[in-house]
């Protein structure tokens, strides 16, 4: 049976003490199956519709392709758009005396939650948005408010709060990073790989907001040597913990089993090649053992030779290497099988969105056709030409490219086979390093946050009701703003994507986050198969005024089964 599905209940949850200190800050609870928490509800229909609501092209792959982003949707792999970046956005800088990996504080506390200097912001509080404007010229630094908003200075209405940028340094340039329930996940160049416990990164009671080693640096080792960690990829950056998912969890709530990809970390180094950590130490709930070690080391004949970016979709890996970008089977993690390597020159990074990766090269965005997953094909003609594309972010029909000195490139991806060119923003040359883009969404507004370089971090509105008066589209074009900035004091290369919450299933069809009916579950990849294959296996298209002539074809023709 199949019914509709939405994202109902997911938490994420924060605790103040007596004392006003944020014990710990917007976490994301695991359910009791080890799920995620970002749960799924489905819907069974109670009444009979008199009218169709849905088209053909809503479940099924257009005769003019221009519906990837939903059927992404559709099948729950999610489309990047939501996604949750939260109290602080999370920054990998370069390497140096004052390298590391740094959280820039970029919302309000209370709710709403409003991003520092937004459409939001200026309505819901206008003192605290004069302040950040007037004042401090929408810079985001280190300080302590409260005197404007409280007049009398009795400190009861608005408490002084400090809003702090809080900084620690890595072992190397921090160019790949990804923050996942109280943990952060850092690949460090020379420093190898490492996970930092920042559960008290708003928790103004703890001196040490960024730590190594919650208990003692003695009795527990966060971290992998490695010679030259470029990036590293987690299956899910939602909170999950494969350890609870028994048989006997599974029994009683009819749920599917994880895969066995979802206990590791996967490590890129320009030297080793691929490098799996089993971090499930860090999520049983036992202080004592929290022990990182590698899993597996993997680079057969060198195909992975100045590895530099990894994305991940379901299991499979797609690596940007000097050989191109090196498709890898990750069924049996530690035992990579190699697919495929597409000889792109100069690969950068990739995003993955259903059918397609979007790929930057060193002659801009290309893109690559991973409909059949073991026979990945890269799209000719689909090309939009970038100077300097470095790594790119793609939410619903847009790419949000980083670009170096031409800033953020916008690219319409509606159509995935012919990409266009939206807008390049600059913001008048003050935007001219861009390393990283993430997207994500506050209060029916989204956000652009940019790793500028040498710059820092920009913070761009791209919809408010303001500035797009259809901004509840599904997908309305952006208009962008420069809101907010941040000085850095390195130049800032990554940053940590946000919380994905509209995923509950990976693009090989192993369950992530709880269904909440007894024996729901997501498609499984030969399901979702049935959307868009037939049953040679060869995409299907379908239009929303169909007709017989469709089905049977023409006169002579062999019959579709």
């Amino acid at each position: 049976t199949i019914a509709p599905v939405r994202s109902s209940s997911a938490l994420l949850l924060s605790s103040t003490n007596i004392n006003r200190e944020r014990i710990y800050v917007q976490q994301p609870p695991v359910s009791a199956a080890g799920f995620s928490s970002q749960a799924f509800a489905p819907h069974f229909p109670h009444t009979v519709r008199r009218t169709e609501t849905k088209t053909c092209s809503d479940c099924h792959v257009s005769a003019s392709n221009d519906n990837n982003a939903i059927m992404a949707q559709l099948l729950l792999q999610g489309t990047g758009s939501v996604n949750f970046v939260g109290l602080n956005a999370w920054l990998g800088l370069g390497a140096g005396d004052k390298g590391g990996i740094e959280a820039v504080r970029v919302t309000e506390w209370g709710e709403p939650q409003a991003v520092f200097g937004s459409y939001l912001h200026r309505y819901a509080y206008p003192d605290f948005y004069r302040l950040h404007v007037e004042k401090n010229h929408r810079e985001l630094v280190t300080w302590i408010r409260g005197a404007v908003a409280d007049p009398k200075g009795s400190g009861e209405t608005h408490p002084t709060e400090e809003i702090a940028n809080i900084h620690h340094g890595t072992g190397g340039s921090a160019r790949c990073l990804q923050l996942r329930g109280e943990y952060l996940y850092v690949a460090e160049g020379k420093g190898g790989f490492r996970a930092y416990d920042v559960a008290s990164i708003g928790n103004k009671g703890v001196s040490q907001k960024i730590i190594t080693a919650p208990f003692s640096p003695l009795g527990q080792n966060m971290h992998v040597a490695s010679k030259n960690a470029t990036c590293m990829a987690l299956p899910t950056n939602q909170s999950i913990a494969p350890g609870r998912n028994t048989a006997e969890m599974r029994a009683a709530n009819q749920e599917q089993a994880f895969h066995p990809i979802y206990h590791y970390a996967f490590v890129t180094d320009a030297v080793e090649g691929l490098i799996a950590v089993d971090i499930d130490t860090l999520t049983d709930g036992d202080p004592r053992n929290n022990n990182l070690k590698r899993a597996m080391t993997w680079n057969a004949a060198g195909v992975l030779t100045g590895a530099r970016h990894i994305t991940l979709g379901g299991h499979y890996a797609y690596v940007a290497a000097d050989a191109g970008l090196v498709v890898l089977d990750l069924n049996d993690p530690l035992k990579p099988r190699h697919v495929a390597t597409i000889a792109l020159a100069d690969v950068r990074a990739s995003a993955l969105q259903f059918r397609y990766l979007f790929v930057t090269t060193g002659r801009g965005l290309e893109v690559v056709d991973v409909t059949a997953l073991d026979h990945p094909r890269l799209v000719e003609g689909a090309l939009v030409a970038m100077a300097d594309a470095r790594r790119v972010y793609v939410a619903r029909t847009y790419a949000y490219v980083a670009a170096g000195r031409d800033g953020l490139m916008i690219v319409d991806v509606k159509n995935p086979e012919q990409p266009k060119l939206y807008q390049s923003q600059t913001f008048d040359g003050v935007l001219n390093d861009a390393q990283d883009v993430v997207i994500g969404s506050t209060n029916a507004s989204l956000f652009a946050y940019v790793a500028d370089g040498r710059n820092g971090l920009k913070v761009i509105q791209l919809t408010s009701p303001a500035s797009q008066p259809n901004f509840y589209g599904f997908s309305p074009a952006p208009k962008p703003e420069l809101i907010a900035w941040a000085r850095t004091p390195q130049p800032a290369l990554a940053l940590s994507r946000g919380l994905d919450r509209d995923r509950g299933v990976d693009e090989t069809g192993h369950q992530i986050a709880v269904f909440g009916r007894l024996g729901s579950r997501p498609f499984t990849r030969p399901e979702m198969e049935r959307f868009f294959l037939d049953w040679q296996g060869v995409p299907y298209k379908v239009t929303d005024a169909p007709s017989m002539a469709g089905w049977i074809g023409p006169a002579g023709a062999p019959r579709r089964n």
